[in-house]
């Protein structure tokens, strides 16, 4: 009987160790000098990566204010290029696209990259794969900053309309 009950703890054990150590060991993260490609997308060597939670404006898509046309996704890659400003960057790997690109929420000098691009206006909350910066993104509304001063088309409605 006492042989059964110390079988039973060392598998116990064994199973508390793995579920524990083992899911902080799958989380990948990648660190390194960032390759801006668009207000939600970087390279890190040869790691594309799409931050989490996020939709920015396509690189050639206008925004109007006032009536005038203004090139708002250039503006968001170049918010994301001053915001990350050459220095290291460390994304913290959720999950893979169908695209083969990492879904990661990436941060420089401890600073949310993710919630600091929905925050100023420069992406939206990606509501269709998660809701952890919808509150980000009424700030950004109430504060009128980034996209948010004026007309857009949502970047997901504009990618469908233009491929």
């Amino acid at each position: 009987m006492e042989a059964s009950i110390l079988i039973f703890k060392f598998f116990l054990i064994i199973f508390i160790f793995f579920f524990f150590f083992n899911g902080n060991q799958n989380q990948k993260s990648i660190l390194g000098k960032a390759r801006i490609i668009d207000g939600d997308t970087i390279h890190i060597g040869n790691n594309k990566i799409r931050l989490h939670g996020i939709d920015a404006p396509e690189i050639n898509q206008e925004c109007s204010y006032n009536n005038e046309d203004w090139k708002c996704g250039q503006l968001s890659k170049n918010f994301l290029l001053n915001l990350i400003n050459l220095d290291v960057v460390n994304c913290q790997v959720k999950t893979i696209d169908k695209y083969k690109r990492y879904i990661a929420i990436c941060f420089v000098n401890n600073l949310n990259i993710n919630e600091t691009m929905v925050k100023n206006g420069w992406a939206i909350a990606y509501r269709y794969y998660s809701k952890d910066y919808v509150n980000e993104e009424l700030i950004a509304k109430k504060n009128k900053v980034g996209i948010w001063k004026g007309k857009f088309i949502e970047p997901y409605l504009f990618r469908k309309k233009n491929n």
